[in-house]
């Protein structure tokens, strides 16, 4: 029988841990939470100080059953869900189930190592009210605003909405951005720069700085042109040559949002997935015959701090794989905020004795060039500064003074192994050698171009300048920022197009809404403010309670006022001077799944319907909706049929509609294999998601995901091929039958 019982809240840990421990433990998951507030209900006693009406979890009584039964028989149970205020949550409910106070301890691993374990279960702890609370504040908190606000967002929007205290934040913060996008007004400006020749090679670009001593500005071609013709002919001559060394320091050790920065930046991972992956990094990958290993430390922190021995263990590594000259002459040690957890550490690998390219052939490609990235920015950390040797040239041409400059990295230092992402290219980074020139030289002017440029608004958010911003106001926290983000676009309140985020209609009429209704919620330092109460309650200088009734009657006030002069979208009907060309009446703007559209008021007697857009002045324009011509003939009147787009797809329209309404559906040209007689048609599932089923449904129930290509197998003969898209690959045709292999690569092919 073992003595001592551990749970923690993942199997994956469970194995880990288990491994490092003899026959005297015992290890358990509870998979998570094992209670929470009920999703049929608000589940907050208001008036009884907000007291929580927690639940066990569907699928979890099992789970309590067996915990319960093993800690019974068990000495000592130690509790080490993770050591942030959810782990302290699932401790605190497990520990109320067990009821035995006397043999509880709570345990904080940093790193699921033998050491890490050991010295955790050596030092126990006692629960930490204070943490809890905090947890239990937040979650009252969101719950609060989400369970209250959405059913308002239902009635006066649509059925399926919702409102969060952090997420609509994070929504506001992109809508304000495309606002500010949308009312920037561009000025224009202009360049000038000088390619120039000297003594020695390559040629110079230098850009124009100064005219008369001052800064140049130059807003109109007239201008520059004169100025361009003022200078052409006049001698250019080296007035100044002024070289410095500049030292180039390393960026701190990675903290959870730095992390999902540079996971955007360099490996073009979302935040979910950075964190997914350092989730499985942290609890334990299978190494082969060394099984589950924990490769880097908890990867949910706002600390930069790094442990002695880690500290002295990178040290020499730096030593022996680099030489002395990349090592400082003592460790580096960097600052963290104020609000950071001092006991947790900075992401690091757990120990130098797994560099990635050992572990490579035992790790997913995207675990490895994760943990990769984590090695590689720790080491850098501690290494030495790099050593840049700059270089500006001053050129005088008259009145006006030309720049050129470039950079020479004299010792790498960290640069080596590492050096930060960023969001955008600058000038420095575009900087290459200069030729030996002396002062007072005089060069040839070989070109010297004018050139026209705009001012251009701050760019839309990235996902790494997403998280990058909510941290620096302080809205929500950075272990919450994954969610939020997933959530906005799950939510269909913005979209992600090429790595930029976009607000969507309904995004930008939500948030319009809740601005207008709920002025504190959507104040991003009201939000922040909220944030450093919870870390007040957790370091115990706060009451929850107080602080919970401090937000609510403010909320609640508003809550009661928005119910009757929030806008009722939903019923809203907007006059407009479009006249309805079925029956002759002014259309009116109604609001629907899709955004706005003109509806005419005659429903149902008239349903005419149209989308429309509005000119930079805000008048409507009818969209005229450009259909596309199919070779198909209508089954009913035998006029040619055009191809739209509904609620479940594409699908082949008469062009005589209203006059006639005959459909057919959008066939691939692939009969089903199944019955001989329908074609597989696209259609699109109720998530949006295109698959492809027989059109004698529901006869038929024949249905795929994958494409069908009418083409034959050119091995099999199989009917017909399957297309498939990846990124690696990019457009490839495959055999059907998946025994075949059959498979080659389609160029420019369309749909």
């Amino acid at each position: 029988m073992a003595k001592s019982l551990l749970i923690v809240e993942s199997p994956a840990k469970a194995r880990t841990i288990k491994k490092y421990l003899g026959k005297d433990f015992n290890v358990l998951a509870s998979v998570g939470h094992i209670k929470d507030l009920p999703k049929s209900k608000l589940g907050i006693d208001i008036d009884n100080d907000f007291s929580p009406q927690y639940v066990v979890i569907k699928g979890k009584g099992n789970i309590i059953k067996d915990i319960k039964k093993e800690a019974k028989l068990a000495e000592h149970v130690y509790l080490a869900p993770d050591p942030d205020r959810e782990g302290e949550a699932i401790a605190w409910h497990i520990a109320d189930e067990i009821k035995d106070k006397d043999k509880l301890y709570r345990v904080l691993f940093n790193e699921i190592t033998k050491k890490g374990i050991e010295e955790a279960i050596q030092h126990p702890l006692k629960l930490n009210r204070h943490k809890f609370e905090a947890q239990q504040a937040r979650r009252i908190l969101d719950r609060l605003v989400g369970y209250q606000i959405s059913p308002l967002l239902w009635d006066k929007v649509r059925r399926g909405l919702s409102a969060g205290r952090v997420q609509s934040v994070a929504v506001r913060i992109i809508c304000d951005r495309e606002a500010e996008i949308k009312a920037f007004v561009p000025q224009e400006y202009w360049s000038v720069t000088a390619r120039l020749e000297g003594s020695n090679p390559p040629p110079v670009e230098a850009k124009l700085i100064r005219i008369k001593g001052d800064k140049v500005k130059l807003g109109k071609e007239e201008e520059t042109q004169a100025l361009v013709n003022s200078i052409k002919d006049e001698d250019f001559i080296v007035k100044k040559i002024e070289k410095k060394a500049r030292k180039r320091n390393p960026t701190p050790p990675f903290i959870t949002s730095t992390l999902q920065q540079d996971a955007a930046r360099k490996l073009g991972f979302s935040a979910k997935k950075a964190m997914m992956l350092a989730q499985r990094l942290y609890e334990g990958v299978d190494l082969g015959s060394e099984g589950p290993v924990g490769l880097i430390t908890y990867m949910r922190t706002d600390s930069t701090r790094v442990a002695d021995e880690a500290l002295e263990n990178v040290r020499d590594y730096i030593q022996k794989q680099f030489g002395k000259e990349y090592l400082p002459k003592k460790a580096r040690q960097y600052k963290t905020a104020k609000s950071a957890q001092e006991a947790h550490e900075a992401i690091r690998p757990t120990s130098m004795s797994y560099p990635p390219d050992m572990v490579k052939k035992l790790l997913e490609k995207d675990q490895f060039r994760l943990y990769q990235l984590i090695w590689k920015r720790f080491i850098a950390s501690q290494m030495e500064s790099a050593v840049i040797d700059q270089t500006a040239i001053d050129i005088v041409a008259k009145e006006a003074t030309f720049r050129a400059t470039g950079s020479i990295v004299r010792f790498p230092g960290f640069m080596s192994v590492y050096t930060e992402g960023k969001d955008q290219e600058d000038e420095a980074d575009k900087e290459g050698l200069l030729p030996a020139l002396t002062e007072g030289e005089k060069m040839r002017l070989q070109e010297l171009t004018p050139r026209q440029h705009f001012t251009e608004p701050r760019p839309r958010f990235s996902e790494a300048t997403l998280v990058k911003e909510l941290e620096e106001q302080g809205v929500g926290r950075p272990s919450t920022y994954a969610a939020i983000i997933s959530n906005i676009q799950d939510r269909e309140y913005v979209r992600l197009e090429k790595k930029r985020f976009y607000p969507t209609e309904l995004g930008m009429l939500v948030t319009t809404l809740l601005v207008e209704n709920f002025s504190d919620i959507m104040n991003v330092a009201f939000t922040a403010k909220m944030e450093n109460r919870l870390d007040e309650i957790e370091e115990g200088k706060e009451n929850w309670i107080k602080s919970l009734r401090a937000f609510y009657d403010g909320f609640h006030a508003a809550l009661e006022t928005a119910k009757t002069t929030m806008r009722d979208v939903k019923r809203e009907e907007i006059p407009t001077d479009i006249v309805c060309d079925q029956c002759g009446s002014n259309m009116v703007i109604k609001w629907g799944k899709n955004g706005e559209f003109l509806a005419c008021p005659n429903y149902p007697e008239c349903k005419n319907t149209t989308n429309f857009k509005r000119d930079p002045a805000g008048k409507i324009e009818i969209v005229k909706e450009e259909l596309e011509l199919s070779s198909e003939n209508c089954p009913k009147c035998g006029k040619q049929m055009v191809i739209r787009t509904g609620r479940f797809g594409r699908f082949l329209a008469c062009s005589d509609y209203p006059a006639c309404k005959g459909t057919k559906p959008f066939s691939t040209g692939v009969k089903c294999p199944a019955c001989g007689k329908g074609d597989l048609c696209e259609k699109r599932s109720k998530k949006g998601k295109i698959f492809y089923s027989c059109s004698e449904f529901p006869t038929c129930k024949v249905a795929m995901w994958e494409k069908p290509f009418p083409e034959e197998c050119p091995l099999c003969k199989a009917p017909f091929l399957i297309e498939k898209q990846s990124k690696r690959e990019g457009t490839t045709v495959r055999c059907y039958d998946k025994e075949c292999g059959y498979m080659r690569k389609v160029e420019d092919e369309n749909d």
